[in-house]
């Protein structure tokens, strides 16, 4: 593979879906990782998140997920314990997470891919709320 993509994807998540419309008609044969089925280790999220460059807070998925119920938004909450919770309840990580060569990224909104592709689809394409990201010749809108 000449250009490598990774995807941890949730199956269930529509701008997760999306994303790997996206990759896969612009020709890529991503790996995706089903991180529900197969979860996360501690040193795998501290290397995803900073490769991303993003804090466990900042990758803590809150809506629809129990991350309230289970306290993980309040003030004081550390590091350790979102970590925790996120490897004990994989449904916490925010995602898609994609890797590939031009680095790794929370791809929220779907239309972040775009900067880790060394292509993009033909178009138009839109994103899952319907506005288009990518134009009937090819150019990319956002």
């Amino acid at each position: 593979m000449s250009f490598p993509i990774v995807i941890h994807h949730n199956p269930d998540c529509g701008t997760s879906r999306n994303v790997l419309r996206i990759v896969e008609a612009a020709g890529y044969k991503p790996t995706v990782i089903d991180y529900l089925t197969e979860g996360w280790t501690r040193p795998q999220l501290l290397a995803l998140f900073a490769a991303a460059d993003v804090t466990p807070k900042e990758a803590l998925r809150i809506a629809r997920s129990p991350a309230e119920a289970m306290g993980l938004t309040a003030p004081g909450i550390t590091d350790d314990q979102l970590l925790d919770a996120m490897t004990t309840h994989p449904i916490l990580v925010n995602r898609p997470i994609v890797c590939s060569p031009k680095g790794v990224r929370l791809c929220r909104p779907s239309e972040v891919v775009l900067d880790l592709l060394d292509k993009v689809p033909l178009g138009p394409w839109a994103k899952e709320n319907g506005q288009l990201i990518i134009d009937a010749e090819g150019n990319r809108l956002v």
